[in-house]
């Protein structure tokens, strides 16, 4: 009995034998078709030595006629750097004027500010941004101190620019700014300050809108425009006398 136990358990054992797999040829190298193709991109004719012979003949050639992806990259850069600068120094000035903005007094309804013939413009154009700015997320000083400053900027350029935009936006102001004393103004005085408020700004609108002229302006004494063509008349050679036509008359020579 004991013989067949070890023959059933011989067998049980040769079933499990490890299975002989096929032989697979040995792997290539990871990187060898990626050294390949670098070292091809680099023969002459590759791609990437092309690009290198186009950044060596750059300095030679120009932005103009270097090669085109060798500019487009340069443009991008360049513009890249102006506009990082152009942010750093917005932040800069967008800080300075924050610090400008808060640092002016808050407007205060009713209070007397100024003195004088400008108190008359001044103190209406106060109560009005005081009574209308209660509900915007900025300081009534804020508003005030932009429409200063939105006056300022309108009478310099439009003086020295002469620029369209500018005379518009001065004009603007203008308007805007004699509404808000036609409205902040008390009833009794309010016509004369309205007044006072365009006969100032007509004064300063002077020098804003310098040159500004509604009339046409017609050149006088433009000489015309004369194409001047120049053609070569050959003239038609004579004919000779006896090959005149004759007429139908038998005595004539």
């Amino acid at each position: 009995m004991q013989s067949n136990d070890n023959t059933r358990q011989d067998r049980q054992e040769l079933v499990y034998l490890p299975v002989p797999f096929p032989k697979v040829p040995p792997e290539e190298p990871r990187f060898a078709a990626l050294r390949a193709r670098w070292e091809e991109a680099w023969d002459e004719g590759g791609v990437l030595h092309d690009m290198w012979d186009d950044v060596l003949s750059a300095p030679r050639s120009g932005l103009r006629h270097m090669a085109p992806w060798l500019r487009a990259v340069v443009m991008v850069a360049g513009v890249s750097i102006v506009v990082l600068m152009a942010q750093a120094a917005g932040e800069v000035v967008l800080q300075q004027l924050h610090q400008l903005l808060t640092a002016v007094p808050r407007v205060q309804v009713g209070v007397d500010t100024s003195s004088g013939v400008a108190a008359v413009v001044d103190q209406p154009v106060r109560t009005y941004i005081a009574q209308h700015s209660a509900g915007l997320p900025v300081a009534a000083s804020t508003v005030y101190t932009l429409w200063l400053l939105t006056g300022i900027t309108g009478l310099v350029l439009g003086f020295l620019t002469r620029s369209t935009g500018v005379r518009a936006m001065w004009t603007v102001w203008g308007a805007a700014s004699v509404f808000m004393v036609w409205t902040a103004t008390p009833q009794p005085g309010r016509s004369v300050a309205a007044g006072l408020a365009v006969l100032a700004w007509t004064l300063l609108s002077a020098f804003a809108l310098r040159g500004l002229t509604p009339r046409r302006h017609v050149v006088v004494g433009r000489p015309a425009h004369v194409t001047v063509r120049p053609e070569i008349h050959i003239p038609a050679p004579a004919q000779p006398a006896d090959d005149r036509p004759h007429s139908g008359c038998p005595f004539q020579d």
